[in-house]
């Protein structure tokens, strides 16, 4: 018995009318899209324009007071202005980047103070930075645990330095490091006889290779003496910070490790506690579970305190200000100070911009490491999660 199968023009399951149910069902579901897509681009259009309309206010306020004081003090650096007259009338000297050549290339005074602040800063940024971020971590730790009582008590008396006024507490610092305040008190009560602190401005570097008997702080070598760089000596240059910039440098670690103890505690409440008993059951002890578990759950948060830091630090100025004015000796200058004195107290308007915009240069290069070095670790993460997985 066979069957019989007919296939006509009018058959729906003819081959020949295949394509044109196809094609029929693709005009339909392209008639049926258009419309909506239509629809969607003038949502999606009224949604931007109620965006800019909201977001309008503030942009407008971070271009006047932000966007447009940085235009002109770019323009600034580029002119010999005094402050006196109007710098885009066309009565003050144009001198296109003398300003600049005169930071690193002449060998005036300018260039002198100019790199003895670098010096003063990046010595500075090398002690503040590490030593801000270990006690934040270490004071982190210590008030994460659960069986400390008094939790409360103790991340409120470590962060309320942070929350003090610098200029209240740079001023009770010069009380306490004078030569007859509380900190040579202490130091006298232990047998050692306090300095002066912010009268010395010996390098911390030659003071302890003195106390070993290695250098005479007092009598350079010719060969470091003699020689140098940029206008300082090699003397100079590796001295360390002075003992007048060790004062300035205890009080910012201790105002600004309570901040970054916060954003630690934060990062290790989100560790999940699975994590730590499974590396507990595995036999590791504290220092490994620090080194293998926590850390790299914290190298987000690390890295992010480390950019804070390297950017504070490089803006110092408040401090400064207040306990020391640049003394003794211009071994406390920082470019901020040297900045707003230049400009302020000796009317060199522009060699003052120069130099903010030398600063701003510096510290958009180190953010711009520190976040390449974050990327690539990133990368390589998750390239090792990919050839794992494979």
């Amino acid at each position: 018995m066979s069957t019989t199968t007919t296939s006509g023009p009018g058959s729906a399951s003819g081959p020949g009318t295949e394509p044109e149910s196809g094609s029929g069902s693709g005009r339909g579901a392209a008639a049926r899209r258009g419309p909506g897509r239509a629809r969607g681009t003038r949502r999606a259009g009224k949604q931007g324009l109620w965006g800019w309309v909201f977001v309008s206010p503030m942009v407008l306020v971070l271009g006047l007071f932000l966007a447009l004081p940085v235009g002109m003090a770019l323009w600034v650096s580029l002119l010999n202005w005094d402050g006196q007259s109007n710098p885009f009338s066309g009565a003050a000297d144009f001198v296109g980047l003398d300003n600049y050549r005169h930071l690193f290339a002449d060998g005036g005074l300018t260039r002198t103070l100019f790199m003895t602040s670098l010096r003063n800063n990046l010595y500075y940024v090398l002690l503040v930075v590490p030593l801000q971020t270990v006690l934040a971590l270490g004071l982190a730790l210590a008030v994460n645990r659960r069986r400390l009582r008094g939790k409360g008590v103790f991340r409120t008396a470590f962060y309320f330095p942070s929350v003090t006024s610098s200029i209240a507490v740079s001023t009770v610092f010069l009380f306490l490091f004078q030569s007859s305040g509380a900190v040579n008190g202490l130091l006298k009560w232990v047998g050692l006889q306090g300095p002066s602190w912010f009268t010395d401005a010996r390098g911390l570097v030659w003071v302890v290779l003195g106390w070993f008997g290695l250098v005479d702080p007092g009598s350079p070598p010719a060969a470091l003496a003699g020689h140098g760089v940029l206008g300082l000596s090699w003397w100079e240059w590796l001295s360390g910070p002075s003992v007048a910039m060790c004062t300035i440098i205890f009080l910012v670690v201790w105002t600004t490790s309570g901040t970054f103890m916060l954003m630690f505690l934060a990062a290790l409440q989100d560790i999940p506690e699975a994590q730590l008993e499974s590396a507990r059951i595995d036999g590791a002890g504290r220092w490994q579970t620090l080194r293998h578990v926590i850390l790299p759950a914290l190298r987000p948060v690390l890295f992010l305190v480390l950019t804070l830091g390297l950017i504070g630090t490089w803006q110092v100025f408040d401090q400064v200000y207040v306990m020391s004015q640049g003394q003794p000796a211009n071994t406390t200058l920082t470019p901020a100070f040297l900045s707003y004195s230049l400009s302020f107290k000796d009317a060199q308007y522009g060699t003052g911009a120069a130099i903010s915009f030398v600063l701003l240069a510096i510290i958009l290069l180190m953010t711009g490491v520190q976040r390449l070095a974050l990327r690539e670790r990133d990368g390589r993460r998750r390239l090792r999660r990919g050839r794992s997985a494979r």
